[in-house]
């Protein structure tokens, strides 16, 4: 089972959807999907009767599902309860219905792997490589960004070792890195090249991932030699290091007359041979 053939069944569905640009999430109107899953004719009273069975098994999701104004069947703008990709997976665990069984062994299989993958990271390595290969990247790519995770992970140990939080920090950080050798934020950058909920650096060209990984590497380099003690140093030297990319990117760009930065993404970028350059 894959995840492909377990979405297959909203093809061609009604579902209404929201992007929360802020958040980088999508939502999903609940009633659409109980309606495609369950057939029913009146999804509302099913939602109602499903919630109040979830609530009094103790079950938080439905507490924190939102509600939207979304399109309604008369053409107005009315609320509707929302759930976010991981609340309306638990709520298609909970939702007895043969048209749920795709995504419940799906979900059960993507379990399954996870598990997998603690026990012996290498496996998840080696997924992620087939991954990469299924959607059409040149062997090229992907030796250059599983290197990028490397050093990616190189630099968060450091942030961490440095008192640095996870989160909020470690993002802050990581656009003042994008900002100083791109010119963009990172998400400006992915709004350069028209993503949403993609990975930026899923949809960088060879030269980006490199100028990308040089700038995360020379920050840990320097963070190792500095040694900040505060957040504002940690910040300081995020400059630092996206400053050295920053001059690798215009001598480049100066000798070639080419920009190293491109609004093309994943898609745009595929060869005469369908591999990404």
């Amino acid at each position: 089972m894959t995840q492909e053939k377990a979405i297959k069944i909203f093809e061609d569905k009604k579902i209404r959807t929201h992007w929360d640009d802020k958040n980088e999430k999508w939502y999903f109107s609940i009633v659409d999907v109980i309606s495609v899953l369950t057939e029913s004719n009146n999804p509302q009273v099913y939602w109602r009767v499903l919630k109040k069975r979830l609530l009094a098994e103790g079950n938080e999701t439905v507490t924190k599902c939102n509600a939207l104004k979304m399109v309604a069947n008369d053409g107005k703008m009315r609320f509707t309860d929302v759930a976010d990709t991981e609340q309306l997976f638990r709520l298609i665990q909970s939702i007895p219905s043969p048209n749920a069984e795709p995504f419940k062994l799906w979900l059960a299989q993507v379990g399954r792997e996870r598990i997998d993958e603690i026990n012996d990271p290498e496996i998840g390595i080696e997924r992620l490589m087939e991954t990469y290969y299924r959607k059409g990247y040149s062997k090229e790519w992907i030796n250059q960004r599983i290197k990028s995770i490397e050093i990616r992970k190189e630099l968060t140990d450091e942030w961490e070792n440095r008192g640095v939080k996870k989160g909020e920090e470690f993002a802050i950080l990581t656009d003042i890195i994008t900002k100083t050798w791109s010119g963009f934020t990172t998400r400006e950058y992915k709004n350069y090249k028209g993503l949403k909920k993609e990975g930026l650096r899923d949809h960088m060209t060879n030269m980006e991932l490199v100028l990308n990984m040089l700038a995360e590497a020379s920050t840990t380099e320097i963070s190792k030699d500095k040694a900040p003690e505060t957040f504002e140093e940690n910040k300081k030297v995020a400059h630092q290091g996206g400053n050295v990319a920053k001059a690798a990117r215009k001598q480049l760009e100066d000798t070639t007359k080419k920009n190293v930065v491109t609004s093309k993404n994943a898609k745009a970028l595929k060869n005469k041979n369908n591999e990404l350059e």
